[in-house]
């Protein structure tokens, strides 16, 4: 169940929920408020590997909430959003600016090359994930990825997978080396990757201390057993 109290049905047709208003029924905010973690970990990725983008674009920007965080902290930088969704459009509307813009078009679609393209949390959603992955391969000299680690041992117990498609829309479920080889087999070279821990959020729990001395002592390990953690990854 969503925390709306809703399920979100993901049928055949399973783009059209972002399309036709259902993803916004139970997700009011488009994830908004994990934006500026996403992008704290986006810029981490992008200075450690010394890359300095001009332009930045986005694929499957939701409500356009990275794009204007990553604004804030990359002034000379100018940044596009492509999202498909009316609603997920209307919400960016908001943080449209001389230097951030955003538009209802497909990207595959786009003469456009720019120095780096995001896609966070995107092509799990996407029915056919290889080939979105190849359509926008040639769009950017770098390529900044951001995969939920939905298949994991504690998952496939509480049949985790199933909540992830009804709540979030998942059709696709990864591990780490699932994912990379997922990208690599699309043509793309794996620069650098790194965990980013999403269950840091529930510090306040009674196994918090423990799972997080296994995560540093153990990571992958630590992750196909217990997840708790997306992957960032750079390609190019």
């Amino acid at each position: 169940m969503t925390a709306s109290g809703r399920e979100l049905r993901v049928d055949a047709a399973g783009d059209s929920i972002y399309e036709d208003g259902r993803y916004l029924a139970t997700h009011a905010s488009w994830h908004v408020e994990d934006s500026a973690w996403k992008a704290g970990h986006i810029r981490a990725m992008l200075e450690r590997n010394s890359v300095a983008p001009q332009t930045v674009c986005e694929v499957g920007c939701g409500a356009g909430e990275i794009l204007h965080q990553l604004s804030m902290t990359m002034p000379s930088t100018r940044f596009i959003g492509y999202e498909l969704s009316p609603q997920a459009l209307a919400l960016c509307a908001a943080r449209a600016s001389d230097r951030v813009t955003f538009h209802r078009r497909n990207l595959a679609d786009e003469e456009a090359c720019f120095d780096c393209l995001l896609c966070i949390d995107v092509f799990e959603h996407v029915d056919d994930y290889i080939g979105f992955l190849k359509g926008i391969r040639g769009k950017a000299q770098f390529q900044v990825f951001h995969i939920p680690m939905d298949l994991n041992a504690l998952g496939l117990l509480r049949n985790a997978m199933m909540t992830a498609r009804r709540r979030d829309g998942h059709l696709h479920y990864f591990t780490r080396d699932t994912a990379l080889a997922t990208l690599e087999h699309s043509g793309y070279e794996i620069r650098d990757w790194f965990y980013t821990p999403s269950f840091r959020a529930y510090a306040h729990r009674p196994a918090y201390l423990a799972r997080e001395a296994l995560f540093r002592l153990a990571p992958d390990t630590t992750v196909r057993l217990l997840g708790g953690c997306s992957l960032m990854v750079l390609t190019c």
